[in-house]
């Protein structure tokens, strides 16, 4: 079991806040209308999906892009399997995922709550694959084997959680991400857009989600 659970608040909507990084888990609007805007939309998903399609994500928090994602596959109808993996430095409770997921009565939390130790686990069926990986990502990308069709890079805020979003791990994200391959992000800082630009992708900003005004994008050329 993980020593270090992440202190969290409820705020409106019920919506999980990080005491840590003084920031929500995600959208108090929607969360899973953020993930299809920000994450599946920015990435050109699902009609991107196909068998063996690669998913990775910075920042796991609740599954609750996870969980978005699979559904999604297996709505548009695709033989096969989706792969997911996801890095994450302060894995939450059982309880508090159980929680932050209890307002999203769609999605099938169980893929997550039947196997959560907060320690690093792999899942597999006949339609998806899941590896979680617990820890400092700036350690644990580099060792990664695999590369993505997709990167969601869903950390806090880069003015709290500015280590997620570094010049070294944004290239360790481009050397993990196939020919051609993409990332989406709700962030839409300058030195974001900078970073994921010196190591190789062409960016782009969009429009963001709800009260957001802008998102960034890009394809690893």
């Amino acid at each position: 079991m993980h020593d270090q659970t992440p202190v969290i608040n409820w705020i409106e909507n019920g919506v999980p806040f990080s005491q840590m990084f003084n920031d929500p888990f995600y959208s108090t609007e929607n969360g899973i209308d953020e993930t299809l805007h920000v994450f599946l939309n920015g990435n050109g998903l699902p009609e991107r999906f196909c068998d063996g399609f690669q998913v990775a994500e910075l920042g796991f928090g609740t599954g609750l892009n996870m969980l978005v994602s699979i559904n999604e596959f297996i709505r548009s109808n695709n033989k096969g399997k989706l792969k997911y993996i996801s890095f994450e430095a302060f894995p939450l409770s059982a309880n508090q995922i159980a929680k932050a997921l209890s307002k999203f009565p769609t999605l099938n939390s169980d893929i997550i709550l039947d196997h959560w130790t907060q320690e690093t686990l792999e899942i597999k069926t006949e339609q998806y694959e899941i590896q979680i990986i617990v820890g400092d990502a700036r350690k644990t990308l580099k060792h990664w084997a695999g590369e993505a069709d997709a990167w969601f890079l869903d950390g806090f805020a880069p003015s709290r959680n500015p280590e997620l979003w570094g010049l070294d791990l944004m290239r360790d994200v481009a050397t993990h991400t196939k020919p051609f391959g993409t990332f989406s992000t709700y962030s839409s800082a300058g030195f974001i857009r900078r970073n994921l630009t010196n190591v190789g992708f062409n960016v782009t900003k969009s429009t963001g989600f709800g009260k957001k005004r802008h998102m960034t994008k890009g394809i690893k050329l």
